[in-house]
């Protein structure tokens, strides 16, 4: 009887997928901030609230049966915490300094963590993806300077930007390594319900959870509850199961290429060129991790 094996190469599509799927997360927070008054903080509860909710809804209308072990709970305490912490240190890290010094810090110190989690793992390869990944992501966010932040909100934003990629890393890690009886879908929507109900005390004392719902406004929220959010991670904790953490972090450098891409498309951002030259580093490093990717895939089937 033939088996289904997962090759290395769908693990990246799937994170691919998640990448992209990200890049709509910062247009339809901005729009759902706007049409509802939310602070970011709770903007971000509701991110993980509805999305996991989601998925526990469409999990107990199709009859799955949630996981009992011991060690599938802890996976999904673990990854409702780690949500938790990205979430709260990266608006935190966005209230010192700024978006874009927030986003810088965040997702290019990530695969950097990584390769020190796990230094055995490196390659030429992968070293260059990850050089060539700083310096695109470096000159598509930028870094700003004109009336920029005190010394000590800049440490204290840079403090939580490495406390939020610290988070994203170990959820990245442990999502590398799969817990019997338990798919990336449970994950996901038990991990992040969770983690919503962790994020709503601190919520409620920025702008509070309370809003005046119209037809737009909700259909924003489970919009970006289910795309950049459900889907998005559920995808990522799927493609991790077959490719490496490393590479995981790597394509969600998407995020910014597709937000980019996005705010320039519908709300008339301008890239410029060293917007348009960081973004074709970007790919490069993603195209290069790839590549490698497809290496592995070819070894898989010599093996198999």
């Amino acid at each position: 009887m033939s088996t289904v094996r997962t090759t290395p190469s769908s693990g990246v599509s799937f994170l691919v997928l998640a990448g992209v799927l990200w890049g709509t997360g910062g247009l339809l927070g901005r729009l759902l901030a706007d049409a509802t008054g939310l602070s970011s903080l709770a903007v971000a509860t509701y991110r993980l609230a509805v999305g996991g909710l989601l998925i526990v809804g469409y999990l107990l209308v199709t009859g799955a049966r949630l996981p009992r072990s011991r060690a599938a709970w802890a996976r999904i305490t673990a990854v409702g915490a780690l949500a938790a912490l990205f979430q709260v240190s990266y608006f935190t890290a966005v209230s010192f300094t700024s978006v874009s010094m927030a986003t810088l810090v965040t997702i290019g110190s990530s695969p950097v963590l990584v390769l020190l989690a796990r230094p055995r793992s490196a390659d030429g390869r992968g070293l260059s993806a990850v050089g060539l990944a700083l310096c695109g992501l470096l000159l598509l966010v930028g870094v700003p300077t004109d009336g920029g932040p005190s010394t000590g909100a800049a440490l204290a934003g840079a403090a939580c930007a490495l406390a939020a990629a610290a988070g994203f890393t170990a959820m990245s890690l442990l999502g590398a390594r799969p817990v019997r009886g338990l798919d990336a879908m449970t994950t996901t929507g038990v991990g992040f319900a969770f983690g919503g109900a962790l994020l709503a005390p601190s919520a409620v004392t920025t702008s509070g959870l309370t809003f005046a719902p119209t037809p737009a406004s909700i259909g924003l929220l489970l919009v970006f509850g289910l795309v950049p959010t459900a889907v998005a991670y559920t995808c990522y904790f799927r493609g991790l199961r077959s490719a490496a953490a490393g590479v995981g972090v790597l394509m969600a450098l998407l995020e910014p290429v597709t937000s980019a891409v996005l705010s320039a498309v519908l709300l008339g951002e301008r890239l410029g060129a060293p917007g348009i030259a960081g973004g074709l580093l970007l790919c490069a490093a993603l195209v290069l991790t790839a590549r490698g990717q497809g290496r592995e895939r070819s070894s898989y089937r010599r093996s198999a």
